[in-house]
């Protein structure tokens, strides 16, 4: 049944599933809240300059996965700085979420043998997923997604199974989504160099600074 499933994700497009949905928000008199959870300021650029023009979008930095402070406070003024400078459609807000590494040190050490994109990386999607969802729901949230499917090394079918999981959990949607189609990761790489953007060369925990 779970290889059954599997094989029924993978036929998915959820680029076409987004479109679909915001098709029919477009015929909708309200523009519709979305709390979006970012990894980063040059993941979240297309993202946001997408989704911006559907949804009033904040941006919910929580990446408890970095294994420094200060590589996460770096990337955090990243982020806020693109939300400054970047125009949208419509306005984009910032949370910034708890730096909470030892939890996740604690919950990734008995992974801590797996290969990078392995069940180590499917703990870490859902721990920044939980929390964004916990604070969507908090927040009367419309809807609730990630920025990390933008990354070709990313599996969107594990993000989204997570996502609309914890949507049924808290009782809010979650957007499915895959950024990387339709060159949505070109697009982010052309706009991070076109803001100067910070990029930094591993996903932000010891194991992907080993492997990078």
């Amino acid at each position: 049944m779970e290889k059954q499933e599997k094989t029924s994700r993978q036929k998915v497009n959820y680029q076409k599933k987004l479109e679909a949905t915001l098709v029919q928000l477009e015929k909708e008199s309200k523009v519709p809240t979305l709390l979006l959870h970012s990894c980063c300021a040059p993941c979240s650029t297309y993202v946001i300059e997408y989704l911006s023009q559907h949804f009033y979008v904040t941006v919910f930095y929580y990446n408890p996965n970095i294994d420094e402070k200060e590589e996460y406070a770096k990337r955090s003024k990243e982020q806020r700085h693109l939300i400054e400078v970047m125009p949208t459609r419509y306005p984009v807000q910032f949370i910034e979420g708890p730096y909470e590494v030892e939890a996740f040190t604690k919950k990734a050490q008995p992974l801590r043998e797996e290969q990078e994109g392995g069940a180590r990386c499917t703990m870490c999607y859902g721990m920044r997923l939980a929390k964004t969802a916990q604070y969507a729901k908090e927040g009367n949230f419309d809807y609730f997604t990630t920025t990390l499917s933008i990354s070709p090394l990313k599996d969107a079918i594990r993000l989204n199974a997570i996502g609309e999981a914890l949507g049924e959990k808290w009782g809010v949607s979650y957007l499915l989504s895959d950024f990387k189609k339709k060159e949505g990761y070109k697009r982010s790489t052309l706009l991070s160099e076109t803001y100067g953007l910070y990029r930094q060369d591993y996903c932000g925990c010891s194991y992907s600074k080993r492997q990078s």
